[in-house]
Parts: structure tokens; sequence; C-alpha cells
């Protein structure tokens, strides 16, 4: 819509408050909040902010950004208060000079999207399963969460509170015009899934910023803490966000079918997979950005570990879903290390680059699926001879192979490149200083 739209639907509303909104380097939503009676002029000349203050944005002394309202990411906050309605507007940056800041994780994404379009014609499409825990509130610290429900995988139970958050939090993802395909129980007490229709990548990424928020918002009117963390409980299951891509043309049609496949798989598709392939242990620190994420990326929960694809086998790195006879539109591959955690814009861009590395060079080809083959039960030898590498082992790990592949530099850019790497390494030199639950049960009366 353009700004005179708006200024009608906010008026139909009955709006009194709206939040600009943008995301930090780490995934974090950013809100300044005003009156609606300055919106108008706000389309008009944006918002001046510091941004100093902003992780990954700017050093003081080039502090000043410009923020612009996208007038087609208005939506109503459905939990605020009636009386005080408020919106939501997502907002591009710019430097004082007019021009977009390399730093905007939104805008590298956006840019992106815009080349891909303009030289090839092609859609890039995503879709996200993003998973979370409700957890009962333990007291001030919190540092011992306790699931919220007893359930389990899709369990249902007409009288469970969760499932009355869940169906509150559908309720209010559907008013903000996401589409909702289903809502779950996970297999870890406390864990839930909601699943939404697919989407260009950029809008998809900012549904996956109003999801987080959404969650958040409606578990707290309930005095819940809802947590993307993903790994909260050390023997329960993680909180993946598995992401299912495709691509299409301009006129509609879906160029990662093939009917003349057996998995009905196009070679652009293949080389899609080739390229998050070979690329995968450097992605990993865009996908898996937390130590936390680690955690979850081990054998045994069916979170992804081995560099690999296949056709259903949920043990390997890609897996292509199986679709109903004649559905050309939902032929797509499914990339399973991407957690919550990550910066969806980031991790958008990223896995879009390694894909093209192998569409534009042909040297770089698809290796033999792992049909049949359950990749945690394989020994390192076994591993081997199928030729099946690991992802990185800890966030340390992970960053070397980012910092290793240059391709990661060109995809964000090297001002979203270089915060990246200093958020990260600055998150892994705390980490090394903080003493945890378990060195003190393990060494404390033991040495």
């Amino acid at each position: 819509m353009d700004n005179q739209e708006l200024l009608k639907r906010v008026k139909e509303d009955k709006v009194s408050f709206i939040s600009y909104q943008f995301t930090d380097i780490n995934g974090v939503v950013k809100s300044l909040d005003g009156p609606v009676t300055r919106l108008e002029e706000v389309l008009d000349g944006g918002i001046w902010f510091d941004g100093s203050s902003v992780e990954g944005f700017a050093r003081i002394q080039e502090s000043d950004m410009h923020l612009r309202v996208d007038p087609d990411t208005y939506t109503i906050l459905p939990w605020s208060d009636p009386e005080y309605r408020r919106a939501r507007v997502l907002c591009d940056i710019y430097r004082p000079n007019g021009q977009p800041f390399e730093g905007d994780p939104r805008g590298r994404l956006k840019a992106a999207l815009k080349k891909v379009k303009e030289e090839r014609g092609w859609t890039y499409n995503i879709g996200p399963e993003p998973e979370f825990y409700l957890f009962l509130r333990n007291g001030p610290e919190k540092t011992h969460p306790v699931p919220y429900d007893v359930g389990s995988y899709f369990d249902f139970s007409a009288n469970d509170q969760a499932v009355n958050i869940r169906t509150e939090i559908i309720s209010s993802l559907h008013m903000m015009g996401l589409k909702v395909e289903v809502g779950h129980h996970e297999v870890g007490l406390g864990q839930h899934e909601i699943d939404f229709q697919f989407d260009d990548a950029l809008k998809t990424a900012d549904n996956v910023q109003t999801f987080k928020s959404t969650v958040k918002a409606i578990a707290g009117r309930h005095g819940v803490i809802a947590s993307f963390m993903p790994k909260p409980i050390y023997g329960a299951a993680g909180s993946g966000m598995h992401c299912h891509q495709s691509v299409y043309d301009e006129d509609g049609n879906n160029l990662f079918y093939d009917k003349t496949d057996p998995m009905h798989l196009s070679e652009l598709a293949k080389q899609f997979i080739a390229g998050q392939l070979k690329h995968a242990k450097a992605l990993s620190a865009v996908l898996a950005p937390t130590i936390n994420s680690y955690k979850r990326l081990v054998p045994g929960y069916e979170a992804p570990v081995y560099i690999a694809w296949a056709q259903v086998n949920r043990s390997a790195l890609i897996r292509v879903p199986q679709v109903n006879n004649g559905n050309t539109k939902a032929v797509r591959i499914e990339l399973r290390c991407p957690d919550p955690s990550a910066n969806p814009y980031l991790a958008f861009t990223s896995m879009l680059a390694a894909a093209l590395t192998a569409v534009d060079d042909r040297s770089v080809t698809c290796p033999a699926p792992v049909n049949n083959i359950n990749l945690y039960e394989l020994n390192e030898k076994e591993r081997d001879q199928v030729m099946v590498t690991a992802l990185p082992g800890s966030l340390e790990d992970a960053l070397i192979e980012f910092k290793a592949d240059a391709l990661m530099q060109d995809a964000l850019g090297d001002s979203l490149y270089e915060t990246f790497v200093t958020s990260r390494e600055a998150e892994i030199k705390e980490y090394r200083t903080r003493v945890t639950d378990w060195e003190v049960m393990r060494y404390l009366e033991t040495i």
C-alpha cells in the first residue's frame, strides 16, 4: 500500500500508537513508539535515531541513522489495549546521505532478493517451522525452567492450558496476516510448533520476527515464558527452525519441479542442495548462531549433524519432503540445521548466497543422496565410506569455518560480516569465563 492508504487504514482501525520496528545484528527486534498523530510526518520524513547504542549498527562518531517506513508491513498488534490500540510497521535503515545502511540485516536480504529477481527472474521462497517452549516462571533467576505442560508429540487435551495459549497465538497471527497452516505439540514437555505458509524470503523473514514477538507477547499475558532457546533443557528435544525452500519464476512455476526425475527434483534444486552442502560448515555460524545452538546439534534428537541430503530421511542435513502426486508447487528442499535463535534476514541471505555458488559454478556437483541410511547409527569409518562429514561441534568451531569461507563476507557485506564476527566472538569470550552448574556438580567435591 502507499502512504495515503496506510493513513486511511490506521484511521479506520482506530489506532492510537505506532511502533516503528527494525532488527539488530543478533535478530533482536528494536522499536521506537510514537502517537499516531505523528505518522504522516514520519511517512514523509522518516525518523532519526542514535545507531551507536544498537549492537552492530554504528560507531559513536557516525551514529545518526534514519528509519523509513515500509507501509506494506503495517499490522495491528492484537494483544494491545483496545483503548490504546497499537500497530507496528517495519522500517528500512538509511545513512544521513540517503544511502541504505549497509549494516541493516533486512536491507541486505532485500537487496539480494532484488538482484535475483532482476537478473534471473526468480522469487526465492521459504517456509520455516519455528519451535518453542512454554515454561512456568520459576523465580527471578529463571535458571531452571519448568515446562508449562506435560504433553508430547501431537498430543491433544481439551483442558490443556497450553493448547489455549497456542490457540490464542494462532488467532493473533491470523489477525496479523500470517497464513497459519497447523499448530501442534512437539516432542518435549512444554514444546510447541506453529507452521505458517511459505512466502518470498523477505516476507517470510518479517513473518518470523512477527511470529516470535507474538508468541512471547501472548505467553506473557498468561504469566508464562515463551522461549526460542535452541536447547533449554538437558536431555529434552531441542527447538529447530527447519526451512523449506523453493524457487518460482515470473509466471508462478516452481523451478524445483521436474516431472521426469524420480524425486520430481529439478537440476536447479539439486544445485541449490550442492551449494548449501558445500558451505554448510560456514553457514552453521549464521543458522545456529549461539553457544546453546550446539547443545541441540548432537546425534540422538533428530537434529541434523551430518552434511548430506536424502529423500524423507530426517537424519540428513537436507531432505526432500514427500508430496502428493501432481502437486508441483509443493516440491521443495528442507534445510534442517537452522534454529530460531538465528537472525532470519542474515540466515536467508546466507542460504541463498551458498545455493547460488553451485548454480553459477557447475563444477560444484550434487552428491548422491543417502536414502535408507540412518546416519546416526554409522561409525566414523562408515561415514567416511559414504563421504559424509559433520557440522561444527561448537560456535567457536563454526566461527572458524565462517571466517575461512570467503563467500560469507561477500554474502553479508563488510559491515554486517565484521559486526557479526565481533558479536559472536564476544559471546564465546563471555561463555569461557562463566562457571556452569555442570562444572560445580562435577568438580566441587571431587577435586
